[in-house]
């Protein structure tokens, strides 16, 4: 059960960290997130992981708050995917959803599924 959670050490906080992501990571769009990451070799496994719903498309809290959340169980429960990968990466990752409309967690879910298929896949 606790291999499914989403852990305070699992959020990427540290203002360092994420400036070098959106200095020198590399990005992509897949409907509806604009996705950045960055990965450098490590001697152990860790993804730390962001997550951002600007204001500028969502001017009501309760909106952010609710595709925030969606976004996190999408991620919470495939986030395995990129736990399998052979050789030891330290990963960060940005999930920016940029669409104006509130889509269905179905939708935000098969997104998220091919962002971490990608990433995997360049890993």
């Amino acid at each position: 059960m606790s291999d499914c959670s989403l852990s305070r050490t699992e959020r990427l906080r540290s203002l360092g960290a994420v400036r070098r992501l959106f200095e020198s990571g590399e990005s992509g769009f897949i409907f509806p997130f604009r996705y950045v990451w960055f990965a450098e070799p490590d001697t152990e496994t860790s993804v730390e992981v962001l997550f951002s719903v600007p204001k500028k498309f969502h001017k009501r809290a309760n909106r952010r708050n609710l595709l925030r959340r969606r976004t996190k169980e999408a991620y919470r429960l495939q986030k395995q995917m990129l736990c399998d990968n052979g050789n030891p990466v330290n990963l960060d990752l940005a999930l920016i959803y940029s669409s104006k409309e509130v889509l269905s967690y179905k939708t935000i879910a098969h997104a998220i599924r091919k962002i971490l298929a990608t990433i995997h896949e360049r890993l």
